[in-house]
This record gives structure tokens, C-alpha cells and sequence, in this order.
């Protein structure tokens, strides 16, 4: 059988954790605006094409 040793967990040097925090940020803002465009056009779709 092959040996499992301990995980070594390690963190890389030079990590930009506010820059990764701000696209995060920036994603989850995208997003919303994005769903909010497609339930918006989505409803009009229901209001004029019936």
C-alpha cells in the first residue's frame, strides 16, 4: 500500500487579499445587476407578449 502521510497545507507568499476582495465584491455586483436585467426583461416579455 502506498504511505498517506500528514497534508501539509501552506500558503503562498504575496497573496493580494484586498484585490481578491474587491473583484469578489465586484463579481457578486455583476451578478446582481445581471439578474435583476433578466427578471426585468423577462417580466416585460410576460406584460407585452401575452
Amino acid at each position: 500500500m502506498s504511505d498517506h502521510s500528514e497534508i501539509v497545507y501552506s500558503t503562498s507568499e504575496g497573496m493580494d487579499y484586498p484585490a481578491h476582495e474587491r473583484q469578489y465584491k465586484a463579481f457578486i455586483k455583476i451578478g446582481m445587476v445581471v439578474t435583476a436585467a433578466v427578471a426585468t426583461i423577462v417580466i416585460l416579455m410576460a406584460i407585452f407578449l401575452t
